[in-house]
């Protein structure tokens, strides 16, 4: 773990949105590892965060808000509930940041995703290029529903001074991810399908796409440290991606996954199903420099940690079923 400025968080009422989610629960026990003694997780059964009274509620005596809650899943989820997905994310985006003005709120950490790209951005992508197209069309509704955070991050400073601050991770991976078929995106789904077809002895597992797809992931904990030295060390109206700077195709890891599991079958890929984006990989250059971030965690490694994880909580669950 980077080191933490000298009490950067003692004494400050830290909100943290999606706070007992995947990502979140990380983010929690990284800011109170660096001190944080006053973390608050607001819960959506207590604050509708589509509404600006929950928003108001939420906001209210906070010093630093990271934004986190969202509602998000894989390529099916999105294609199944684009209108549920742009309308939800943008309300609750755009009125927790307004909220935030309005209660003087100190800083606000606004995590956007990598869906917000167009589709045929250069690789590794840039953050200048977030402007030049248009997103792939599969979660496109999702990335720029996210993507106007930016756009208000940026008006707000410069109209009222507001530090608020806007970061692009990419696609996240590692234990407590979610498997569920429906929702899950492509590390916990491609986890989920090797161990089934290994737990039932099939001959082959099932597969999406060609696999001539790059995706670049980034492991949980790891986006957790970027995001919390952000929250300390950064004031900047630029985006700013969060990776580790290594691309891999769908196939490679495919390959991976089936050698770490044990698993004796045969891929077969589905060529009738979207690949999505073409290609995903960052340029990573400007966190490094900005806050001093880079992921530690390798690919290997962090894919050991998630199939322990499933392996020991979610398998025997899937076995009893």
């Amino acid at each position: 773990m980077a080191a933490s400025a000298p009490g950067a968080w003692a004494g400050k009422r830290v909100v943290v949105t999606g706070g007992a989610g995947f990502l979140g629960a990380s983010l929690v026990a990284q800011l109170r590892a660096r001190g944080a003694d006053q973390l608050v997780v607001p819960r959506s059964k207590q604050h509708d965060l589509r509404t600006m009274e929950g928003c108001l509620a939420v906001a209210k005596d906070a010093d630093v808000i990271f934004h986190l809650a969202a509602n998000v899943g894989g390529i099916g989820y999105n294609q199944a509930k684009p209108g549920e997905l742009f309308y939800d994310n943008l309300m609750m985006g755009t009125q927790l940041m307004e909220a935030a003005r309005r209660a003087d709120v100190g800083k606000f950490v606004a995590v956007g995703t990598i869906c917000a790209y167009p589709k045929h951005t250069p690789v590794p992508f840039r953050e200048d290029d977030l402007w030049t197209g248009y997103p792939e069309e599969t979660n496109a509704p999702y990335g720029l529903a996210k993507k106007m955070l930016l756009v208000q991050a940026k008006a707000y400073r410069q109209q009222y001074g507001m530090n608020a601050i806007y970061l692009l991770p990419v696609n996240l991976y590692g234990p407590r991810d979610e498997f569920d078929p429906a929702r899950s995106h492509v590390i916990p789904a491609l986890i989920r399908k090797v161990w089934e077809a290994k737990a039932r002895g099939a001959p082959s597992v099932p597969v999406w796409g060609t696999g001539k797809a790059t995706r670049e992931f980034l492991y949980v904990d790891d986006c957790a440290e970027g995001l919390a030295l952000a929250g300390e060390k950064y004031d900047g109206a630029d985006p700013v991606n969060l990776g580790n700077g290594r691309e891999i195709s769908i196939r490679e890891l495919v390959e991976l996954l089936v050698k770490l599991m044990g698993y004796p079958g045969k891929v077969a890929w589905d060529p009738s199903k979207p690949d999505g984006q073409p290609r995903r990989a960052l340029d990573v250059q400007r966190a490094e420099a900005l806050f001093g971030f880079r992921a530690r965690t390798s690919l290997e490694e962090g894919l050991r940690r998630t199939i322990a994880w499933f392996e020991q909580h979610e398998a025997p669950k899937l076995a009893k079923a």
